[in-house]
């Protein structure tokens, strides 16, 4: 017999297509927390109606946990986080976690709030977003050095969030210079993690 959590657990459900990216930052917190959770695979402009209907902007993931209803993945990873507290992965340190949350902001808001330009068929708003995104990793590439995770000894929700962008770079057609070697080092460390490997769709690992 399942115990109370595992029951609740189980009558959660991720909905998400694919090929996501930010449905596959969600997928990764599920397996690093090992959160019993169903993923369900939709396709954009094919939602079922209850999906849709929970989801007011009708893209990226949709998490329903009994009568909780959550969308953006910054806000499902966060709940994860905060409902299944161990691993943390977030700092327990205040100071390093306002950190954490400062670099997630700027993450957010200087490349994915871009995302479907980059991906878009405005060839010249897209380089522009290519650019800025190989220069700022560039200008980073000490940081991923410093430590084994992204500003941390311990894989966080940076990591989570970082790691699906990293896998989509050649997809993408942005090249890194040799100076940001620290960031692919990083990425394929990642990348190794058995968490990455399970989280990944069989559309996404087609992607390299």
């Amino acid at each position: 017999m399942l115990s109370s959590t595992d029951a609740r657990r189980a009558n959660m459900t991720l909905y998400t297509d694919s090929t996501c990216v930010f449905g596959h930052q969600t997928r990764m917190v599920i397996e690093e927390k090992s959160i019993e959770a169903e993923i369900e695979e939709i396709i954009e402009g094919q939602w079922p109606e209850d999906v849709l209907a929970a989801n007011p902007y009708g893209v990226g993931p949709t998490l329903i946990d009994r009568d909780l209803v959550l969308f953006d993945a910054k806000v499902i990873m966060d709940y994860f986080d905060e409902r299944f507290p161990h691993p943390p992965l977030m700092p327990v340190d205040p100071v390093a976690r306002a950190q954490a949350r400062l670099m997630l902001h700027r993450i957010e808001h200087d490349w994915y709030s871009h995302w479907y330009t980059l991906i878009g068929n405005d060839k010249t708003k897209a380089n522009r977003v290519r650019k800025t995104i190989r220069e700022d990793l560039t200008v980073l590439a000490p940081v991923f050095e410093a430590l084994p995770f992204f500003m941390s000894k311990e894989i966080s929700l940076l990591d989570c969030t970082l790691a699906p962008l990293l896998w989509r770079l050649p997809m993408l057609n942005i090249k890194l210079p040799p100076s940001a070697k620290p960031v692919l080092d990083y990425a394929e460390r990642i990348f190794a993690r058995e968490s990455f490997q399970t989280c990944l769709t069989e559309s996404e690992r087609e992607m390299r």
